[in-house]
C-alpha cells in the first residue's frame, strides 16, 4: 500500500516537473516569436523633455507626397529633442510588410489611436474598415489635438463600403459633412492645384496679426517646392497664420508670380476649434505643406513642433527657439506618383 502511494507520488511529481518543462519551452519560443515577428510600425521612446508622457501617433498613407518618410523625421524630433512619446504606422503590403503608399484600405496599428494626445496625419483618399473609423471618430469626439498635412483635406473615401457608417467621412461628403472630414473638420477638401503643380513653388506670407501668436515663435520664412491648393470653403472661425505666395520656379530664391493668382493669395496654414458630437473642442492645425521634401524646411518643421506645445497646454514651456534639428541623416525623396521607395519596411525608420 505504501509503494503504490510513492509510486503514485512519483508519477505525480513527474507529470508536475513535465508540465512545468513544457510550459518553459512554450514561453521560450513564444519569446522567440516575438522577436522575429515582423516589424509593423515604429516607436520613439520619448527622453527627457517637456513632452514627456505625452503621447502623438503619426499616421502617414498617401501615394504622392511620401508621408512614410516625413512623419518618421517629425516623429523622432519631437520625441528626442522635446520628450514626447512618438509612433507612426504606415501603409502595409499585407503579403511582405513593406510599405505601400498605393494599398489605400491596410494602415496597420491604427488602434493606438485610443492612447493618443495628439495625432499628426497625412493621408490620401484611404479607406478603413468601419472598426477603423470607429476608432478615428472616437478620437475626433474626444477634444484632443490633430495636425493634417498636405492631401490630409482628402484622407479618406468611401467606396469600397457605400453602406459604411462613416460615409460622411468622405472628401466628397453631403451635407451636413460637405467635403467630409477635410472640409468638415480641418476647413477643406481637395479643390485644385491653385500653383503650377511641380514647377512652381510657395512662400509662406504671414498673417500681420497673427506674427505674435505663439505657435509662430521663431518661425520667419517657411518655403516648400510643393505648389499652393486652392481654398474655397475655409470656415470663418479658422484663423489663417500664413497665405500661399506662389513662386516662378522651384527655387526658394524664384520670384513670385505677378498674375491674379496672388490676388489674393491662398490660405495655406491655418487653425481652427473643432467641436466634437459630443461636446468637447479640438485644436487643430491644417496646411497645404507638408511633403516630406517641404519638411526640409526648418521653420515649416518648427511651426508643427510649436503647435504640438501649444495644442497639449504647453505653451509655458515652449522654447524661445525650438531645437528642430534632424535626429537621423534626412534626404527625402521626390514628391510625385510610384516614386516611392520600394521594399521598405518600418523597421527601416528605426532609430539609428
Amino acid at each position: 500500500m505504501v509503494a503504490v502511494v510513492i509510486v503514485g507520488g512519483m508519477k505525480s511529481l513527474w507529470i508536475a516537473r513535465w508540465s512545468a518543462f513544457c510550459a518553459l519551452v512554450a514561453f521560450s519560443f513564444s519569446l522567440i516569436a516575438a522577436d522575429t515577428a515582423p516589424q509593423q510600425w515604429v516607436h520613439y521612446q520619448g527622453k527627457s523633455g517637456p513632452g514627456k508622457g505625452k503621447k502623438i501617433l503619426f499616421i502617414s498613407g498617401d501615394e504622392e507626397y511620401r508621408s512614410e518618410e516625413g512623419l518618421p523625421m517629425m516623429a523622432k524630433i519631437l520625441a528626442m529633442r522635446h520628450g514626447f512619446d512618438c509612433t507612426v504606422v504606415f501603409a502595409l503590403n499585407p503579403a511582405d510588410g513593406t510599405i505601400d503608399p498605393n494599398n489605400q484600405t491596410n494602415i496597420v496599428g491604427i488602434e493606438k489611436i485610443k492612447d493618443a494626445d495628439m495625432v499628426v496625419m497625412l493621408l490620401r483618399f484611404r479607406e478603413l474598415t468601419d472598426a477603423q473609423f470607429k476608432l478615428f471618430d472616437d478620437y475626433l469626439n474626444s477634444g484632443k489635438p490633430i495636425v493634417g498635412l498636405r492631401t490630409a483635406t482628402h484622407s479618406f473615401q468611401v467606396s469600397r463600403n457605400p453602406n459604411s457608417a462613416f460615409a460622411r467621412y468622405d472628401w466628397r461628403g453631403k451635407t451636413p459633412w460637405e467635403g467630409g472630414f477635410g472640409q468638415h473638420v480641418l476647413g477643406d477638401t481637395w479643390i485644385s492645384h491653385h500653383g503650377n503643380h511641380g514647377k512652381e513653388s510657395t512662400r509662406a506670407q504671414f498673417n500681420p496679426a497673427q506674427l505674435k501668436n505663439p505657435i509662430l515663435t521663431s518661425v520667419s520664412d517657411v518655403w516648400g517646392p510643393t505648389d499652393v491648393y486652392g481654398i474655397k470653403h475655409l470656415p470663418a472661425d479658422a484663423t489663417v497664420l500664413a497665405y500661399g505666395q506662389i513662386l516662378k520656379g522651384m527655387n526658394p530664391t524664384d520670384e513670385a508670380v505677378t498674375d491674379k493668382r496672388n490676388d489674393p493669395m491662398m490660405p495655406l496654414i491655418w487653425t481652427r476649434d473643432y467641436v466634437g458630437d459630443k461636446g468637447k473642442t479640438s485644436k487643430l492645425l491644417a496646411t497645404t505643406m507638408g511633403a516630406a521634401t517641404d519638411l526640409q524646411n526648418e521653420d515649416l518643421r518648427r511651426l508643427l513642433v510649436n503647435f504640438t506645445y501649444v495644442s497639449l497646454g504647453m505653451t509655458k514651456k515652449l522654447p524661445a527657439k525650438a531645437n528642430v534639428d534632424y535626429v537621423d541623416e534626412y534626404k527625402p525623396t521626390a514628391f510625385g506618383f510610384n516614386k516611392y521607395q520600394k521594399g521598405l519596411k518600418p523597421s527601416d525608420f528605426n532609430l539609428k
